[in-house]
C-alpha cells in the first residue's frame, strides 16, 4: 500500500466529516477548533495541515508538540531548538502565515528527513517511520497517531481506544 497517496487521499476523503465533527466540539477544544477553522483557506496543503492539527486538538493533545514552527530565527537558534525535540515535524517560515521554506521530521533531536513539500506529507512520513521501525508513539501524541493508523490508514482498526472509537462513531454519523 503506497503510504503517501493512501494517507493524503484518506485525509481528503475524511475532511468533510472531520470538519463537521470539529464544529460540534464544545469547551476549550471547541474554541481552539473554531479558531483553527477560521484560518482555513482553499489551499489543499493548508487544509490538510489544519485537519492534522485539528485532530490533535480534538483528541486533547497539543498540535505544537507535533508541528513546531520556527519563524525568522537564526540557524543556530533553530538547530538548538531542534536538538531538544524528541519527535516531531518542523516547519521554518520567514513570516507567520507565509509559505514554508522547509518542512522536515525530527527524531531524537536529529533531522531525519527534510525538504518535504508540506506538513501533511511530513505527517505521513513520520507515521511511516513509526510503523516500519516499530517505534512507540510519543505519549503526548498517542491518540493522534492511533487515529492516523486506525481510522485514516485503516491498519489494525479492530482495537480502538475509547477516544478513537468515539471519533470513529461520530465520523460515521
Amino acid at each position: 500500500m503506497p503510504l503517501q497517496s493512501r494517507f493524503l487521499s484518506q485525509l481528503d476523503f475524511l475532511s468533510e466529516s472531520l470538519l463537521r465533527v470539529f464544529a460540534k466540539r464544545s469547551g476549550e477544544p471547541g474554541k481552539k477548533l473554531k479558531n483553527l477553522a477560521a484560518t482555513m483557506t482553499d489551499d489543499t496543503d493548508a487544509l490538510r495541515e489544519s485537519l492534522i492539527k485539528g485532530l490533535c486538538i480534538y483528541l486533547n493533545e497539543s498540535p505544537d508538540v507535533l508541528v513546531q514552527e520556527y519563524m525568522d530565527m537564526a540557524e543556530a537558534a533553530t538547530l538548538s531548538a531542534i536538538e531538544k525535540t524528541t519527535v516531531g515535524i518542523y516547519v521554518t517560515r520567514e513570516m507567520p502565515g507565509s509559505d514554508s521554506s522547509d518542512v522536515g521530521i525530527i527524531i531524537e533531536g536529529v533531522v531525519v528527513l527534510q525538504d518535504l513539500d508540506n506538513v501533511a506529507l511530513a505527517a505521513a512520513m513520520l507515521f511511516g517511520l513509526f510503523y516500519c521501525l516499530n517505534m512507540r508513539y510519543p505519549s503526548q501524541l498517542r491518540f493522534t497517531f492511533e487515529v492516523i493508523q486506525k481510522l485514516v490508514m485503516e491498519l489494525d482498526a479492530t482495537r480502538l481506544s475509547r477516544k478513537a472509537q468515539n471519533l470513529k462513531t461520530k465520523l460515521l454519523l
